[in-house]
């Protein structure tokens, strides 16, 4: 059985490395997904990048109907607004690891409060890429990978 995670990126991350690249870097989302694949052979990814929440959330929705393992959430700007989003991410009890790859707390005063953490296993900020891949090693080897359904978080 392969073991199954998502990898969600919200509003913005589809120009990472075009993007504020003295902020976000010069990789780009297709290659942050490329090693990630590399880095994790035996994890089945599905990647999704949307630019509004509800598309994301329906995205998460659609993965706790099909067993997904857990997920890999960059909410990007949401992260601070979206109250949707949170109880997305609580309803559907999958594990979720929320990433930014800047440091939301040493950035504007209104990046410092994250919505959505609340609701997530959690929370990788400020390490650029390799957020992506500590996200993931956590859900391995702590979270449900498997498609046997999602463990409850306490």
């Amino acid at each position: 059985m392969s073991r199954q995670l998502l990898v969600l990126n919200g509003p913005n991350l589809n120009l990472l490395g075009e993007r504020e690249p003295g902020v976000y870097g010069r990789q780009s989302l297709a290659d942050l997904e490329d090693n990630l694949r590399a880095a994790f052979p035996e994890v089945d990814f599905s990647f999704f990048q949307a630019n509004g929440a509800g598309a994301l959330i329906d995205r998460l929705h659609q993965a706790h109907a099909t067993g997904v393992g857990g997920a890999v959430l960059n909410p990007g700007g949401l992260a601070h607004t979206s109250v949707a989003l949170r109880d997305a991410v609580a309803a559907v009890a999958l594990p979720v690891v929320e990433v930014h790859l800047s440091n939301v707390h040493a950035r504007e005063d209104f990046r410092r409060r994250l919505v959505v953490a609340g609701a997530c296993e959690g929370v990788v900020a400020g390490l650029g890429p390799r957020g992506y891949p500590l996200a993931v090693q956590h859900l391995v080897e702590h979270g449900s990978t498997g498609s046997t359904g999602a463990r409850e978080r306490g």
